[in-house]
């Protein structure tokens, strides 16, 4: 017997859900970006998750699961307070799919990768998109 997920590979050869962690931001821009994630996709923070800063002296990462599947129109730019910086993981249709949505957004620069044979892992720079 197939899980669901077997079914879905079998039925499409891309993986569609993205890792996608952020760090480095305070946590209005980090709700920012989530919420364009949300605009965009289906993903496993509901709008109710808002980021928060738990330790003053440690760093804080905010992670979500994007399933890019199904692709919804992002309404247009979003601002940031300054610069974001997210790590994204999946298979290469997926995480170009969801670079390419987030552009919608925000001005995105693509600054390291990391290939493996079926997933990559990309830290993307996230600013304001000029108007």
């Amino acid at each position: 017997m197939n899980s669901i997920k077997e079914k879905q590979t079998e039925e499409s050869p891309h993986v569609e859900d993205v890792s996608v962690v952020i760090s480095g931001c305070d946590t209005g821009d980090a709700r920012m970006v989530f919420d364009a994630l949300r605009a965009a996709f289906t993903t496993d923070r509901a709008s109710v998750d808002v980021p928060k800063k738990l330790a003053e002296r440690r760093p804080t990462a905010w992670v979500a699961t994007v399933d890019v599947t199904e692709e919804r129109v992002v309404s247009g730019p979003v601002s940031l307070g300054g610069p974001v910086s997210i790590d994204v993981q999946g298979g290469y249709w997926a995480v170009e799919r969801l670079r390419r949505s987030l552009a919608h957004a925000f001005d995105v620069r693509v600054v390291g990768t990391v290939s493996g044979d079926q997933e990559e892992e990309v830290r993307l720079r996230l600013k304001s998109r000029e108007s």
